[in-house]
């Protein structure tokens, strides 16, 4: 009985300690060396006074306790304070305050990865390791932290472990996270070095593992299963990664302390029905640890993935929960220790959190749902998935200002394959060393559990309000935490829980049965709707005889898409790009996937070239023609006829001219619907706009699409000759660019026409009435604070 409450009772002696080392230490890298010395100096005194008070009366075991945290805070502040200083007078920060340029040798600890920009073409960034810096003809041995940003067309395949030399433009970080700078190269590396043995068998298994997938399993498979086993997203359709965080399912497309528990669970319990040696069990599960952590990349998050993994593992598998803390503790300070830049890491506080929901919450909730009569199998999977989403949704609110209210549910739906997907996964990855055709045979056991996965997903993220929107930062994680406290207050409650069944079913009849018999939430009959993409253009034409016309498809693989499933779109006579940055192309992939698209319109101008790039393979991977659409071009699908008017600026031959006059050199179109003229303009400036005046053409329009999300460059004179009646701005919420211009909202105003707004009325669908007048509704965003 008395070994029985020893277990029940929770050893948190060194949570105390463990965070004061956490906060410290961010505190200490958000505000800098002085700050660390002053939180030095307080932890000493406090530790001080304990001393004194504990000879006077007794050491206590809470007095204990706070002094070794005191200690703690005391040492680790000296520490930061130090490591702040070296940051604050290392060379690489000396430079990043005045600009310049500087070449370094580092050694990346992560594969590049892309990051698409609205404002030029696509780059590729990753963390590295600084070895040495020249700044002017100085050269300093210095170690440190930065990140690389480079063009992604002319940045070579590298592999973390390798030694380059980067030249670049330096700038100060965004985040307070111990990065020394960012360094901005036009190119590639200057030198490429050798890279370490083991991280070309890394790579090898990586690359291998991909081409098997993707010899074996659809593309939507393929993309997901190496960042499910192994943590590669390279090849991750960012449709199927904008649902899996919809969901509340992101943390399985990347590596997770999830990844580790059920590989090492599955070494444990292969040496145990081997009835092997204990000691080479946990020889075979060390091994298996080191080759995971190489595999995935031995960078920060996955080694904190790591650790956290095998705590979970070792709390469930003992079922010591007293032990079990202590060891979190400890993680937490050596993981500090070792790598500080994680205590202002989101993903450490996640994987702390969840970590602890598992040792500390879960096995309480699991004896009380076995009391209940539940199945310990159904008990351990709701107990593990609603504790972790508990302890998770305020720290996900703060960060990201969004709460899923589908995560449990689809959690617990996809948890039965989750474990059979890693060990099956991590299967075909070490088959793809030895025998590519056996891994692709093997590969296709995965399909059945991979569409799962993928179905759940895709079907929780279609529900309507299944990721809300709250206050980020500390605002949004107490209103999550109140929603919490009221939730688990009316589930305590019998009487509550039945009302609460009720109406959950109640709530989930009825969008079911708006999703089947309602055709979406937009009545039909609409002539042109402008969909809410955010900050980017996304906008539909009616041809009337069940076809459409899309110009531009957003900025992002999901908003386009959704919008054209609302309004139950299938068949696509045209899709039109504007022109090529990002915030137009972003969902063309995610338009064409799954629907009959019979061509895809480009103006004369093929630049951004990474763009253009973006548009001819997306297109080309679906079959579908690429046509060219130039000033002058009149052509009629179904009840509409487009005119093409622009742009009727010469096309500029210097690459630098190119890039500057690209909003110039956007498609403008005229549609003539059953209502009215609709003059669509892409994101046209004000010579675009003067050049098409210039040449005499007709602009009224009873509808206008303002140029450029509402930026100042679309001048009086372009509005004064269009006088719309109506004027859509597509625009994203809170963006930074100051759109709509209040001075361009200013002259609409004074030409009487109504207008409509995305970051206000969310999409907006407009009606002919046959009378030559038109009607407008709008589908308000699924914004909880209105």
């Amino acid at each position: 009985m008395s070994g029985e409450t020893e277990q029940s009772v929770l050893d948190a002696r060194l949570v105390p300690a463990a965070l004061t080392v956490w906060s410290v230490t961010a505190a200490g890298i958000v505000f800098g060396s002085t700050v660390s010395w002053i939180l030095a100096a307080v932890s000493a005194a406090l530790g001080a006074c304990l001393v004194v008070v504990a000879r006077r009366r007794g050491y206590a075991a809470w007095v204990l306790v706070v002094l070794v945290a005191c200690v703690f805070g005391t040492a680790f502040s000296v520490l930061t304070a130090w490591r702040m200083s070296e940051a604050e007078a290392h060379p690489l920060t000396r430079a990043a305050e005045s600009g310049g340029w500087v070449s370094v040798q580092v050694t990346p600890i992560e594969d590049p990865r892309l990051m698409a920009s609205s404002m030029g073409p696509a780059q590729v960034y990753f963390r590295a390791s600084v070895r040495s810096t020249t700044v002017g003809n100085q050269r300093f041995d210095v170690g440190g932290s930065v990140t690389i940003r480079a063009p992604s067309d002319l940045w070579p395949k590298t592999l973390p472990g390798q030694v380059l030399t980067v030249r670049g433009k330096v700038s100060a970080p965004r985040r307070s996270d111990l990065t020394l700078a960012v360094i901005t190269t036009e190119g590639g590396p200057i030198a490429v070095g050798d890279t370490p043995w083991y991280q070309r068998w890394a790579g090898a298994v990586r690359s291998r593992f991909a081409a098997v997938c993707a010899a074996a399993l659809p593309a939507d498979q393929a993309g997901l299963l190496p960042g499910l086993v192994v943590g590669d997203t390279s090849a991750l359709s960012p449709v199927v990664k904008d649902n899996f965080t919809a969901a509340g399912l992101s943390h399985l497309t990347a590596v997770s302390g999830a990844n580790i528990s059920i590989l090492l669970g599955a070494v444990l319990l292969l040496v145990r029905a081997a009835s092997l040696d204990p000691r080479i069990g946990a020889a075979l599960a060390v091994v298996t640890l080191v080759a995971f952590v190489i595999i995935a990349r031995p960078s920060p998050s996955v080694l904190r993935a790591a650790v956290m993994g095998t705590i979970g593992l070792l709390s469930l598998v003992t079922g010591r929960r007293k032990q079990a803390l202590p060891a979190l503790g400890c993680a937490v300070i050596v993981l500090v220790t070792m790598m500080p830049e994680l205590a202002v890491d989101w993903g450490f506080v996640l994987s702390t959190t969840a970590t602890g929901a598992l040792v500390i919450l879960a096995p309480v909730w699991v004896d009380g749902l076995r009391r209940r009569g539940w199945p310990r199998w159904l008990a351990e999977a709701t107990a593990v998935s609603v504790a972790a989403f508990v302890v998770t949704a305020p720290v996900v609110a703060a960060m990201a200002g969004t709460l899923s209210v589908v995560a449990i549910v689809a959690n617990l739906l996809v948890a039965p394959v989750v474990g059979v997907l890693t060990v099956l996964g991590a299967l075909v990855a070490l088959l793809a060393l030895i025998s590519a055709p056996a891994a692709t045979l093997a590969a296709h056991t995965v399909r059945p559990p991979m569409w799962w996965l993928l179905s759940v997903s895709e079907r929780a993220a279609a529900v309507p309000g299944a990721n809300l929107t709250v206050p980020s930062g500390v605002l949004g994680a107490v209103f999550v935490v109140g929603v919490l406290l009221v939730a688990m207050l009316l589930v305590w409650n019998r009487i509550s829980r039945w009302v609460i069944g009720t109406l959950v079913l109640g709530v989930a009849l009825a969008l079911a049965f708006q999703h089947l018999f309602s055709g979406g939430r937009i009545a039909p009959g609409w002539v042109f709707v402008m969909c809410d993409v955010g900050q980017g253009d996304g906008l539909v034409l009616s041809t009337g005889d069940g076809r459409v016309v899309v110009i531009d498809v957003g900025p992002d693989p999901t908003s386009m898409d959704r919008c054209l499933n609302m309004l139950g779109v299938n068949d696509i006579a045209l899709v039109v790009i504007s022109h090529f940055h990002a915030d137009h192309i972003g969902g063309l992939e995610a338009v064409l996937a799954g629907r009959s698209v019979s061509a895809v319109g480009v103006g004369p101008m093929l630049l951004p070239e990474s763009g253009f790039r973006d548009v001819e393979s997306a297109a080309g991977s679906k079959g579908v023609p690429l046509i060219g659409l130039r000033s002058g071009s009149e052509f009629t699908l179904g009840s509409v006829r487009l005119n093409v008017l622009g742009p009727t600026l010469a096309v500029p031959r210097d690459r630098d001219d190119a890039a500057e006059s690209a909003n110039d050199q956007s498609l403008v179109l005229m549609a003539h619907t059953s209502a009215g003229r609709i003059l669509l303009t892409g994101d046209s400036e004000s010579a675009g706009e003067a050049s098409i005046l210039r040449a005499g053409i007709d602009v009224r329009a009873d509808i206008l699409k303002l140029p450029h999300h509402g930026s100042r460059t679309t001048s009086e004179a372009f509005l004064g000759a269009v006088h719309p009646r109506l004027t859509l701005v597509s625009v994203g919420v809170g963006n930074t660019f100051g759109h709509p211009n209040p001075t361009v909202l200013g002259e609409l105003e004074s030409l009487g026409g109504a207008v409509a707004r995305t970051d206000r009325d969310g999409t907006v669908a407009v009606y002919g009435n046959g009378d030559g007048s038109m009607s407008v509704v709008s589908v308000p965003r699924g914004n909880i604070f209105g």
